[in-house]
């Protein structure tokens, strides 16, 4: 049972009783509105023509919020594709409608989205007449993921259970990303002989460090508090505190970015006697774990990364102990699925959304058409058959595939693979796109640049890490986790220096 803080909200205050009642009453708004909708917005559209069964994404108006559910909670909202024409349809309305102030994505059950149905991409994939389906697929859901980044509504995405793959593609773009206690995140696409995609070259690169190279090619997972603490996720809210939320939201009149931003934030954060389950628990990719880390995956070879993380592993220490486990889960993936990954995150980190989405449908293309066979063998071995044991990856190891042959398969222009890829539509945008770490805690570049003195609103270089709160809590208003941010970040980051007047001040190590 969660322990609300003092600053709870006054929504927040209510009883259970209450809270049950605005839950239900939320579940007959919901009704209602699918029975009495005009046909723009009728739910029935969330069903595919002739199909039995509930609708796979349900469509949801009130006031001016529009929410998408996502419905298929016995396959974890895996997306397939009409779930995709559904969603790019009526995400297109939206962005036109004057009505439609902010959009919110949610799943039902959970799992917010377990990823994309790979399995029947992998079906089409195996013949030569319906190849062109499965690269289809990813066309389509490319196209959905880079309309979603380039919306121009505040778009909300409640990331509260499952989020991986294909969801990650959905809710990454989004100016706002709520985890709960429930969420589960991951880019596991190595595991299956596959790359990290929809947009994850792009979004994962400009993670804090090398964190995003450590999340693409391990395909690690972590959860709940971490996700937010690691930037993934801009908010978090306990699960219990997200219906009533959502209620605020649907209630504003002018839903601003500054003002969703602000309300999210009533609601955000941990009561310091919260039990210490595992979706509470802070990211553990900190301290000297996290320099080993930045250190090992900061090359532009595997070869290098698995060099180092063999070093630390010799060592008899909490950093010994994660180089080793790391090493397992290498060992564990496509070899050429990981070098795949690495040359398209370095590559991503210097493209637009639009160039790198451009990037990932060519690699797509090349997997469906057998520049490797390890996607085919990757997704019957763990997902089909469930295996516990080691797919059988060809070539079967690091130094078998040299990096010549992953540019000439995957990357070059004249790779017969990449000529098959079909022109897919990812206009450059008609205006800026949002930073998605806008509204995520501070970004250790810019901590650093504030510590050196070279911020914008930087007047001196010597700052107390009382000042360093100060200034952050000025551009954040008082953001949940902000405090923990800066502790860990100067910890690993800074050495302290005594000044003239006896006080401690902070100069960046390197």
């Amino acid at each position: 049972m969660l322990r609300l803080p003092l600053s709870t909200p006054r929504a927040l205050m209510a009883p259970p009783s209450l809270r049950a009642y605005v839950a239900s009453s939320r579940l007959l708004q919901t009704v209602r509105h699918m029975a009495s909708a005009p046909p723009s917005e009728s739910p029935r559209q969330g069903r595919p023509a002739g199909s039995a069964g509930p609708e796979p994404v349900l469509f949801i108006s009130e006031l001016s919020t529009r929410t998408y559910v996502l419905n298929r909670p016995a396959q974890l909202n895996a997306l397939d594709e009409s779930m995709i024409d559904l969603l790019a349809s009526r995400i297109e309305e939206w962005n036109r409608s004057d009505q439609c102030k902010v959009v919110v994505g949610t799943g039902e059950g959970r799992a917010f989205c377990a990823g994309g149905d790979v399995k029947g991409v992998v079906k089409d994939a195996a013949e030569d007449t319906t190849r062109p389906a499965a690269v289809r697929f990813f066309q389509k859901e490319y196209e959905l993921d880079y309309a979603l980044a380039n919306l121009t509504k505040p778009y909300v995405a409640v990331l509260d259970g499952v989020t991986m793959g294909g969801g990650v593609g959905l809710t990454i773009s989004a100016p706002f990303r709520i985890a709960t206690e429930n969420t589960l995140f991951a880019m596991p696409e190595t595991k299956i002989g596959y790359f990290p995609d929809v947009g994850a070259s792009f979004f994962l690169s400009r993670l804090d460090g090398e964190l995003g190279t450590y999340f693409a090619l391990t395909g690690a997972s972590i959860k709940g508090k971490a996700v937010f603490q690691a930037g993934l996720a801009t908010h978090f809210v306990p699960s219990t505190r997200v219906a009533s939320l959502l209620e605020r939201l649907s209630s504003m009149e002018e839903p601003t970015p500054s003002l969703i931003d602000a309300t999210i934030e009533e609601y955000s954060g941990i009561d310091n006697s919260t039990p210490d389950l595992p979706g509470f628990a802070p990211l553990q990719l900190v301290g000297d774990i996290r320099v080993a880390l930045d250190a090992a995956f900061s090359h532009n070879t595997v070869e290098e990364i698995i060099k180092d993380l063999e070093k630390y592993a010799r060592t008899e220490n909490d950093v010994g102990a994660w180089a080793k486990q790391t090493l397992d889960e290498l060992d564990l993936r496509s070899p050429t699925s990981l070098k795949v990954s690495l040359e398209a995150i370095r590559r991503g980190k210097n493209l637009t959304l639009s160039e790198t989405f451009k990037m990932e449908m060519g690699l797509a293309t090349a997997f469906c058409h057998g520049a490797s066979p390890d996607f085919q063998e990757g997704v019957t071995a763990v997902l089909a058959k469930k295996l516990k044991t080691r797919p059988d990856w060809k070539p079967s190891t690091i130094t078998e595939v040299p990096r010549a042959d992953i540019l000439s398969s995957f990357f070059e222009k004249e790779s017969p693979f990449q000529k098959l890829t079909p022109p897919a539509s990812f206009p450059a945008p008609t205006t800026t796109l949002q930073n998605f770490l806008r509204y995520a805690l501070p970004a250790e570049s810019e901590i650093e640049a504030v510590v050196r003195g070279q911020h914008q609103t930087s007047g001196h270089t010597s700052l107390t890490s009382a000042d360093l709160l100060e200034k952050f809590e000025g551009f954040t208003s008082r953001k949940s986790g902000l405090q923990e941010k800066l502790d860990e970040v100067v910890a690993r980051k800074c050495e302290r220096f005594l000044g003239p007047d006896n006080l401690e001040y902070l100069k960046w190590k390197y």
